[in-house]
């Protein structure tokens, strides 16, 4: 009996098995198409990885173009002319008066302006608390955006309620208590000049009350303060006790009886005398320390400085009515039982004046003290009274 092997083949008794193998091509694969897929495998991981990384790269930086475009006035470049002559967004800032009185006081050399320059008047506002006159400004300043500034004066703990479309909204200069009669007051008004400075078009800087109005429209008040060749502040050498008699020795040298003047707190100025009272470190001490009450140093020391620094800048009267014919120490103040056709024809028509050595009948472009209630008629009779 012949065993069987299979399918392979057959052993047969002596002789070696037979193995029959079936040839299949085992055909190696081809080297060099090996190392080309992995290249291409490795190339697309690459490619997968760096598209990656682009787009969170590019999300990245345009996320932070969105953020500096949002900051982008807070960020300006400080090597263009605009950075210098665009006047500050936001007046309130973390300066003290000394570091305030120094940058105020920055002053070009070259006289000529390298860019088209509109002088502005700089309307600075000293009050206790609230405008009660706001609404006839506003109606005074409608219009003529462009060739005004405002800053405002009061007690550090008023909080103004303007509302955003006032003229008088966000005006507020940081402040500090100012004293009626006492240095204090000067260094408010200082702290006006050194503010309103910082706005390199601000060339006329009038300083008003809470109680002040327009006697005229703006464009006559512009026309008038812009076109003259001097600074509205009274500067008068008085004699008896209101004037010399308030004269302390120890002044001099540097303020001699010779030079001692007295004038209206309330003043306009231009920008030459303006940066002259911020950077004054001569005279202030003189007046801080000798002129207190019964020395009111409101009513000399600018008047006193200015007269003997530039006399020939100085108009030496005001611009600004007051009556004082009820005598006391303050002038008299105005209701709405005074507010008549009569009443501002008096102020019109109350005397002469010179305006660039010529005389002429307007003298007066503001006047005070006008009480809060005279506002209603002040509103009422502005077109027929003032021209706005």
């Amino acid at each position: 009996m012949q065993p069987r092997v299979g399918s392979f083949g057959s052993l047969e008794e002596g002789k070696e098995p037979m193995v029959r193998t079936i040839s299949q091509s085992n055909r190696p694969f081809p080297l060099r198409l090996l190392q080309f897929l992995l290249l291409l495998l490795g190339l697309g991981i690459l490619f997968s990885f760096l598209s990656m990384y682009a787009s969170r790269f590019l999300k990245v930086q345009s996320e932070i173009s969105v953020v500096q475009s949002r900051f982008q006035p807070c960020i300006e470049d400080k090597n263009t002319i605009a950075s210098w002559i665009k006047p500050p967004a936001n007046i309130l800032h973390e300066m003290n008066d000394t570091e305030l009185f120094w940058r105020g006081s920055f002053v070009p050399q070259i006289k000529e302006y390298p860019f088209k320059r509109t002088p502005k008047i700089a309307f600075m506002f000293l009050t206790r608390g609230p405008l009660p006159m706001a609404p006839l400004w506003e109606r005074f300043f409608n219009g003529n955006e462009k060739l005004y500034s405002i800053y405002v004066h009061s007690l550090p703990s008023y909080q103004p309620d303007f509302p955003p479309s006032s003229v008088f909204y966000g005006r507020q200069i940081p402040s500090q208590v100012a004293e009626w009669g006492m240095m204090s007051m000067c260094d408010a008004e200082r702290r006006l000049l050194a503010n309103a400075l910082l706005d390199i078009s601000n060339e006329f800087f009038v300083l008003l009350s809470e109680a002040c109005i327009p006697l005229q429209n703006f464009s006559i008040i512009y026309r008038y303060i812009s076109r003259s060749r001097y600074s509205f502040i009274g500067s008068f050498d008085e004699d008896g006790p209101y004037g010399r008699g308030r004269y302390d020795e120890r002044m001099s040298p540097t303020v001699n009886l010779t030079d001692w003047r007295k004038g209206s707190q309330w003043f306009e100025i231009n920008r030459k005398l303006a940066v002259d009272i911020v950077r004054d470190s001569l005279y202030y001490p003189k007046f801080e320390q000798f002129c207190r009450p019964a020395c009111y140093v409101d009513e000399h020391y600018f008047p006193t400085m200015l007269s003997i620094e530039s006399p020939e800048l100085l108009a030496n009267r005001t611009l600004t009515w007051v009556d004082w014919s009820r005598g006391g120490a303050h002038p008299a103040t105005f209701g709405k039982g005074d507010i008549n056709e009569e009443f501002f024809k008096r102020i019109f028509n109350s005397g002469e004046c010179f305006y660039n050595n010529q005389p002429t009948s307007l003298c007066y472009m503001f006047a005070r003290k006008f009480a809060p209630n005279a506002l209603d008629h002040l509103l009422e009779y502005s077109s027929k009274f003032f021209g706005f």
